[in-house]
């Protein structure tokens, strides 16, 4: 159920940016951005003197930005010429213009000049007084440069200045620079250094120097692409070995992958530009690698998360708190979520989709959204609470009202435990904050409590010795808590002289206890066949006694009755756990391996099976 819910509210946010370029608040505001954009175009082409300074500033800026391109061929009237190359128009008309005279902005009539005026052309050149000699020395000029106001009030140069612009540009580029800066591109040096068969032949209206530009910048990515992840897998094995950690290699390749990729995208989108492609080709190639280049990112900062949590965790792992195997988690999917969230916006941006009308839609579904993710607001501050407040920890053995297992994981919405069935269990965080937690995993001390059965028939002083033969194993062994334990002959029982055997185990999990439980619990057997002790059973017996004398009493305990008893226990005891090698060294953890287990003698040299020769 809460799945579904989820799922549908993730198509309804999906479904709001195209209800917003449909109609409602967002079309509202494509609208009003594009109202902007039109305002903003009319008052750069507001006048003959707008127009020009629009154009030469635009110029000057086309190699630090790239949308200057634009803004320039904006300025051109090109609805008779609409399949021209805009980009290379205003590339001559530039160098025109730099070639006849420092425009001087003052001397072109501005918006009010217009409006009193009634103009609707100006004529830039030829003029005959300003250019008289330009005029002398090149004679009659391929074309006039004259602004005209549209249909629309906005001033351009016109289409006869426009179909005139490279002739003019052919007659003029002889002439020195009298102004401004030669605009030479990477591909005007490319092709004053090329055959014209290269230069003028095209391809789907591309050069065919370009087409062979393209297939080197492929190359020349693809061999980035290699020597990028060469150096970084050089630079992790020597970060690894400073480390002394060990590395993954598929995880580790998965991790380069994206990045060589990514160092490639930005190499082919550089070198894209330089080949100066002027067709919807370039558009096409330039709005795919821009995409690429987003998608080749993000995926590289989503593996290089993996990769440094999966570090972080190896040395968490190794350390003594346990709030660090929580909050690696934590972060590194706040850090995923940050980045998936950036590459979205980075697509858009890279596709010209709007953000504005995403971004109003998301506020619009703010309000109803937040009554929706009011159980994950919950959950997210629950999870901050249980970071803080640390009621348990990775690991930890744990009892949430009816949910009882090993915490295996916290997340930002729920936390999840590894029931003793091996199922899983998810109880949302909010509910932690509320529940009552019962940690077996902060137990310092594990108790065992039973009861030790003995015939009615022993004798005192063998119950002496045994019960303090029992004490001297726990005091002994080498997880038990010393300074506290209990073993007394507490109980008549219906059938057996009951011992009360209470004591703890100082161990690390429940693996180590049980293991330890069974080594006491075999010495205080050996115990108890060693002093002849016998352990008793539900029995009845049926005494029968007509007219059987009185038995006489038994020996009276004297001084040292007790006290030799004990040391008969204790010396058993001792005895007992002489040889073990416990003694000698401390067990460690409980480890479980695979079979079929090798047999060992006692100094660890393999035993020759006798079965398998049979």
């Amino acid at each position: 159920m809460i799945r579904r819910r989820w799922l549908s509210l993730f198509l309804v946010a999906l479904a709001l940016p195209s209800w917003s370029q449909e109609g409602g608040l967002g079309q509202e505001l494509t609208e009003a951005r594009e109202a902007q954009r039109a305002e903003t175009r009319a008052r750069q082409l507001a006048s003959p003197r707008a127009t020009m300074e629009g154009f030469l500033v635009a110029m000057n800026q086309v190699w630090d930005e790239p949308r200057a391109w634009d803004r320039a061929v904006a300025s051109l009237d090109l609805s008779q010429h609409p399949e021209a190359d805009g980009r290379e128009l205003v590339r001559q008309l530039y160098a025109v213009l730099n070639r006849i005279e420092l425009v001087d902005l003052a001397t072109l009539p501005d918006t009010a000049e217009v409006n009193s005026g009634g103009l609707s052309e100006w004529r830039w050149f030829p003029d005959r007084r300003r250019h008289r000699r330009l005029l002398d020395r090149l004679g009659q000029p391929a074309g006039p440069i004259v602004l005209r106001q549209g249909a629309d009030g906005l001033w351009r140069f016109d289409a006869q200045t426009v179909e005139g612009i490279p002739a003019l540009h052919a007659q003029m580029v002889e002439l020195p620079l009298v102004a401004g800066r030669e605009l030479l591109t990477l591909g005007d040096w490319i092709e004053a250094r090329l055959p014209s068969s290269l230069t003028d032949a095209r391809f789907l209206t591309v050069k065919l120097w370009q087409w062979l530009a393209l297939f080197g910048v492929i190359l020349l990515g693809l061999i980035v692409d290699l020597f990028a992840r060469i150096l970084l897998r050089l630079t992790s094995r020597r970060l690894a070995e400073r480390m002394k950690s060990r590395e993954d290699p598929e995880q580790l390749r998965r991790t380069l992958r994206p990045i060589g990729l990514t160092a490639a995208a930005m190499v082919w989108l550089l070198a894209l530009r330089l080949v100066e492609l002027q067709t919807t080709l370039a558009l096409i190639l330039g709005g795919a690698l821009q995409v690429f280049l987003v998608l080749s990112g993000t995926l590289s900062a989503w593996r290089l998360i993996d990769l440094v949590a999966g570090l972080a965790m190896a040395k968490a792992e190794v350390t003594d708190s346990k709030i660090d195997d929580i909050l690696v988690p934590l972060v590194s999917r706040a850090v995923k979520l940050f980045v998936a969230t950036m590459g979205i916006v980075y697509a858009a941006d890279a596709l010209d989709v709007p953000i504005t009308p995403l971004l109003a839609s998301l506020t619009v579904a703010g309000v109803g959204f937040s009554f929706a993710a009011k159980d994950t607001v919950e959950n997210f501050f629950g999870s901050i609470a249980v970071i803080l407040d640390r009621p348990f920890d990775i690991g930890d053995w744990v009892v949430i009202d009816d949910a009882e297992g090993i915490v295996e994981a916290v997340g930002f919405r729920s936390t999840r435990i590894r029931t003793f069935y091996n199922s899983q269990i998810t109880v949302p965080n909010s509910n932690l904050v509320r529940a009552r937690v019962d940690n077996y995993g902060r137990r310092r001390y594990r108790r065992w409590k039973t009861t030790l059965g003995l015939q009615y028939d022993t004798p005192p002083d063998k119950l002496v010795a045994f019960t303090e033969g029992v004490r001297e194993l726990i005091r002994s062994h080498p997880y038990t808590r010393k300074d506290y334990y209990q073993v007394w002959c507490n109980e008549f029982g219906a059938s057996s002289l009951d011992v009360m055997l209470y004591m703890f185990f100082e161990v690390p999990d429940w693996n180590t206890e049980l293991r330890e439980r069974e080594r006491l619990f075999l010495d205080i057997v050996r115990l108890a066949n060693q002093l002849g002790v016998e352990f008793a059973f539900p029995t009845q017996t049926v005494h029968l006694f007509p007219g059987e004398p009185t038995p006489e009493p038994g020996p009276l305990p004297g001084s040292s009755t007790d006290r030799n008893a004990e040391r008969e226990g204790i010396r058993t005891a001792q005895h007992l756990m002489a040889e073990q090698p416990w003694r000698r060294e401390r067990p460690g953890p409980v480890v479980f391996n695979t079979g079929p287990t090798e047999l060992l003698d006692d100094a660890g040299n393999p035993v020759e099976d006798e079965t398998a020769k049979e």
